[in-house]
């Protein structure tokens, strides 16, 4: 079945040409950062970010290995619970390893402070974060990302890898959800 987007959708926050101008705005400060070295791991956090990921590393002129956690507080709610899980871990040794970090959004700071903690007790040799979205309002933890693409007010955003209830990831922009579509839960 098809969706009515316009039955759920409230507005579109940022069109599919602002998300392409900026990633490859991101990609060329990253490479800048990252002129001197060989090769970096990106680690993706799944699923959100595989949008991003993939059109980042497109843009990215250093040699990249491409990694992926899967590591949740939300469950299938829409706010965060404050307990972190690992349900994929890497499959990559990140021991001296310079890693970047890839999330589609930071609220909370939950997930990405303990995914932070965790790759730089497995001996990381840096540890950078880019996040699509970053939503400050939010923010129960101090994390910052190092590079973000947009800050956004306290909203529910879906498309562009995030979802509601596993839909709407593949909307190629990035659109606020109506309120009464979750506010039942």
């Amino acid at each position: 079945m098809k969706t009515d987007y316009n039955s759920i959708i409230e507005k579109v926050l940022i069109d599919e040409e602002s998300l392409k101008k900026r990633i490859k705005q991101l990609a060329a400060k990253i490479n800048e950062h990252y002129e001197n070295e060989d090769s970096i791991l990106l680690v993706g956090i799944l699923r959100g970010s595989i949008f991003f990921l993939t059109e980042l590393a497109k843009q990215l002129k250093i040699d990249c290995k491409i990694d992926f956690m899967d590591v949740s507080s939300y469950g299938d709610e829409t706010y965060s619970s404050g307990n972190v899980r690992i349900l994929k871990d890497l499959d990559t040794d990140v021991s001296g390893v310079d890693v970047l970090i890839v999330e589609d959004i930071i609220d909370t700071g939950n997930t990405l402070e303990y995914l932070a903690e965790t790759l730089k007790h497995r001996g990381a040799r840096t540890i950078k974060i880019v996040t699509l979205l970053d939503k400050p309002e939010r923010r129960e933890k101090v994390i910052k990302a190092d590079w973000y693409g947009f800050k956004i007010p306290d909203e529910y955003v879906i498309g562009f890898g995030m979802d509601y209830q596993q839909l709407y990831r593949n909307l190629p922009y990035i659109a606020v959800l109506k309120r009464e579509v979750y506010s039942n839960e």
